[in-house]
């Protein structure tokens, strides 16, 4: 029995012009320790599916597990990186990270939790700023603290949400380094959510594309057959990252296209005629203006002498 199980799971939501499917028999099995990958455009619905597996919300239909449980709500076997890093903003790095501590594990004794916080602080490199509030953080450090209380929750499966999406390419080089060192120290299973092909590859045991919505679905999955340590340098002449890269891409190109290229909309036109060039202009102030069809009115009038 696979760790993470997703069996014909079917997600939609309503919007004023009816229901739209967002996701559509998704198949998905993963195993213990193992870092998978699922890459797609914007849109697809990526956010929607790590939503799911969160418990975050519920799927229309299918079913989710985890460890052979069902997935019915949030719960700290499953450790959640947002893209915008959802820090309490008044709160320290120590105490946004020591927050999550107090609630998971509320039997431990002073002295012990502060030790683990510290400890997961400084697994994520940020024993110096531990006293800074989120304001005097780069966004790189920011979503540092993010994975570091991912991390203290001590979770069964961590969800990366695109956590590197909003960084400059320098710092997310960084961050790919220390998520991939994180994650060989504390053997951890782990879904990274990224529309970066090549994010996945240096990264995943196996990345799955998930082709573009409405009733997107998950594509062939490839193993990264890539020995670690990977350099990044010399990742781009590996021919085993050429042809995965190729693969993916390819099928994210060709299900693009039979993606439907026109939709039906109903367009109400302003009522708007042509002027009617064969009636003379009427003067109004000295100058011609416009005349049209619906202008145009037919009146008769009478004189009546004063004297009759």
């Amino acid at each position: 029995m696979p760790f993470l199980h997703l069996n014909a799971v079917c997600k939609g939501f309503d919007s004023p012009r009816g229901r739209t499917e967002i996701l559509k028999n998704i198949h998905l099995e993963i195993e213990r320790g193992e870092f998978v990958a699922i890459v797609g455009y914007s849109g697809a619905g990526k956010t929607t599916l790590i939503n799911l597996i969160a418990g975050l919300t519920h799927p229309d239909s299918g079913r989710i597990t985890l460890n052979d449980l069902e997935i019915s709500g949030p719960g700290p076997d499953r450790g959640l990186v947002f893209q915008n890093y959802s820090l309490l903003p008044w709160l320290s790095v120590y105490e946004n990270v020591r927050l999550a501590v107090d609630q998971l594990f509320p039997n431990l004794s002073e002295a012990k939790k502060h030790q683990h916080v510290q400890e997961n602080i400084a697994r994520v490199g940020l024993t110096p700023a531990a006293h800074k509030k989120p304001g005097e953080l780069s966004g790189g450090m920011r979503q540092r603290v993010s994975v570091a209380r991912a991390l203290a929750m001590d979770p069964q499966i961590l969800l990366l949400d695109e956590p590197l999406g909003a960084l400059d390419a320098l710092t997310r080089a960084t961050l790919q380094d220390e998520i991939s060192r994180l994650w060989q120290e504390s053997n951890k299973t782990v879904v990274l959510i990224t529309n970066d092909v090549d994010e996945g590859i240096y990264l995943a045991d196996r990345i799955i594309p998930l082709s573009p919505g409405p009733a997107a679905t998950l594509g062939p999955s490839t193993l990264v057959d890539i020995p670690r340590p990977r350099n990044r340098k010399r990742l781009s002449f590996d021919p085993s990252f050429k042809r995965i890269r190729q693969q993916v891409i390819d099928f994210l190109l060709e299900s693009n296209k039979r993606r439907p290229a026109s939709i039906t909309k109903k367009l109400t036109l302003p009522e708007i005629e042509p002027e009617d060039l064969s009636v003379p202009r009427p003067l109004i102030g000295g100058r011609k203006t416009p005349i049209r069809a619906r202008e145009q009115h037919r009146e008769t009038i009478e004189r009546i002498d004063a004297g009759s």
